[in-house]
């Protein structure tokens, strides 16, 4: 094969390579839908941001997109946004969202809402669609007692100005929670809310729940009402059990005290038995040396042995008498 012909496919493949190269790092394509949108922008200005890890088609495709619906934004302030984790695409729906129901938002304010972790697309949806949220069943107590139960639907509109920094929708159900309890509360009896159900609204709209959210409260509607335990009856019967059982240990406390009491007394009785018991048998002993000193002569002693005979008959028929006359008592 000839010299020239090898160098002329050699020329032929670098041009491509060159060519493949140059199509992938530059987007060519991207440039020409550019221009054929009416965007101007640059080569330049795409193979900067390859340099800058930016991909074209997340901000000219935006780009596009904003300039067919009359927006006017900088290929700068989408790149900008791009680089600091922004959801470009969303921003530029939201504009165009907003554009259309006349509501007047910036793209400032609305890359601000979308760096802060908000839909910004959402939130203008639900500026135009108000959202309905349903909370669960509240109880409160009446007066009276009974438990009161009660499930509200929440129409709240999206705040654009407050989507930055204002509460979400855990805030609302919590407000709104805390006034259905205090207006059940406050009501004399369960029959009132039952007959107007509408009071727990009323009183709950007119609180302003809605300030340092990021929501506008558009109504509350009471969907349901339901009756729950008498917990004033419960309370009663609890306190009544409470009372009983401090009784029953009060009780048990004095029988603890009157058990020792018995206790000590049987001690000293015991104790003075012996002492009697020591006694008696000290006795003898006297009496032994009361003979040998003379002091006690042999008459007497049989004196006082007929005594002790005479007394031990007696107690012995009085101890036989004794069931007879419990018989005729009975």
């Amino acid at each position: 094969m000839p010299t020239d012909m090898i160098l002329l496919i050699g020329a032929i493949v670098v041009g491509i390579i060159v060519l493949l190269v140059l199509f992938t790092f530059v987007p060519i394509g991207l440039w020409i839908s550019a221009l054929a949108a009416g965007v101007k922008i640059g080569i330049v200005t795409l193979i900067g941001m390859r340099l800058r890890r930016v991909i074209p088609s997340r901000v000219v495709s935006p780009l596009i997109m904003a300039h067919k619906a009359g927006i006017q934004v900088t290929t700068n302030q989408l790149e900008s946004h791009y680089l600091a984790g922004g959801n470009v695409n969303r921003v530029v729906n939201a504009l165009i969202a907003a554009q259309r129901a006349n509501i007047e938002l910036s793209f400032e304010r609305a890359a601000a809402i979308d760096l802060a972790g908000r839909n910004v697309l959402e939130a203008v949806q639900m500026s135009v669609n108000p959202k309905v949220i349903e909370t669960p069943f509240i109880a409160g107590v009446a007066m009276d007692g009974i438990e009161v139960k009660a499930k509200a639907r929440i129409t709240v509109r999206a705040n654009i100005d407050r989507l930055v920094g204002g509460a979400g929708e855990d805030t609302v159900i919590a407000r709104v929670g805390e006034g259905v309890v205090s207006t059940i509360g406050s009501s004399d009896n369960h029959k009132k809310v039952l007959e107007n159900p509408d009071m727990i609204s009323k009183t709950v709209l007119s609180k302003g729940l809605d300030s340092g959210t990021a929501f506008e409260i558009l109504s509350i509607d009471i969907a349901d009402v339901d009756i729950g335990k008498n917990i004033g009856a419960h309370l009663q019967t609890d306190q009544a059990e409470a009372d009983k059982k401090i009784a029953q240990a009060k009780a048990e406390e004095r029988r603890a005290m009157a058990v020792a009491n018995e206790q000590e007394m049987k001690a000293r009785v015991e104790e003075m038995r012996a002492k009697v018991v020591e006694a008696e048998s000290e006795v003898p002993l006297a009496m032994s040396e009361a003979l040998r000193s003379g002091k006690l002569g042999v008459m007497d002693y049989y004196s006082l042995k007929n005594i002790d005979a005479d007394t031990d008959m007696r107690d012995s028929i009085g101890k036989m008498s004794q069931p007879k006359n419990d018989q005729k008592d009975q």
